[in-house]
């Protein structure tokens, strides 16, 4: 079973990468809105890879809470 400091530490990854990642996707609407599609384009890119590393959390913490 995981350590309630090592879940703390995931929880609090997990809320900072979750802000980051919505910080970059508005970053993206924005640069849309200016007709800077390759600025857009790689916004997004990196909000969607650090969506992925969201879910990956997500799933580590739960799998660990079922153990």
């Amino acid at each position: 079973m995981m350590k309630p400091e090592t879940k703390n530490v995931l929880l609090k990854a997990y809320t900072q990468l979750h802000q980051i990642t919505e910080e970059l996707y508005s970053a993206s609407d924005k640069a849309v809105e200016n007709n800077d599609f390759e600025d857009a384009s790689l916004l997004a890119s990196r909000a969607d890879r650090l969506y992925e590393e969201i879910e990956n959390l997500e799933i580590v913490i739960s799998e660990q809470e079922e153990i």
